[in-house]
């Protein structure tokens, strides 16, 4: 996200649209230059679908960085990644363009989700993610692990997530300015 955010001077969006407004792929496809997969990414076609009769033909490719860990792939469909990024009012990924790291995230790089292993496995070139609404339940947060979720923040660091933690201050990590403080148990 960073490398990327360098290139471009904001995180990619989570969803590609066409000129028509049709959603065509996921922020993952965007970032194959940046996970050393320049030559899968070239031979995407960008302006079509990622169910498209060409594209689809890619998803066998996925790369390494969206895989489970080699222990847990069993229990996913394949070439499925359960790696998302919350969408909606407030989160790292609000609106359709990307957002900058620089001016956009008022609660601090560090108390912000970007990524998260966690949620419903999804084809990994298909633009679907993780809806984010300050007032309606949050989406299940399911991942390879019993207790826990890894996440990666918007100051490029990776940590664990217990599935217990509090609603509250898991509210607080996914939005980026909402002014809340995460609770004491982000910590534990």
């Amino acid at each position: 996200m960073h490398s990327y955010h360098d290139k471009h001077g904001r995180l990619p969006p989570a969803v590609v649209y066409g000129d028509d407004g049709r959603p065509l792929h996921s922020w993952r496809v965007l970032l194959l230059p940046f996970v050393d997969q320049e030559e899968l990414y070239k031979q995407f076609k960008l302006d079509e679908p990622w169910d498209s009769p060409h594209n689809i033909q890619l998803l066998p490719r996925m790369p390494p960085a969206y895989e489970p860990p080699p222990s847990k792939a069993r229990r996913m469909p394949k070439f499925s990644t359960i790696c998302h990024v919350f969408v909606g009012k407030g989160t790292a990924f609000e609106g359709p363009r990307g957002l900058r790291l620089t001016d956009d995230f008022p609660d601090g790089t560090s108390n912000t989700l970007v990524i998260v292993e966690a949620g419903k496995p999804v084809p990994w070139t298909k633009p679907e993610e993780l809806t984010y609404d300050p007032l309606a339940p949050l989406p299940e947060l399911i991942g390879v692990y019993l207790d826990r979720f890894r996440v990666a923040l918007a100051d490029a660091s990776t940590r664990t997530v217990r599935v217990d933690m509090s609603e509250k201050t898991l509210r607080a990590a996914i939005t980026r300015n909402g002014g809340d403080k995460l609770g004491v148990d982000w910590d534990d």
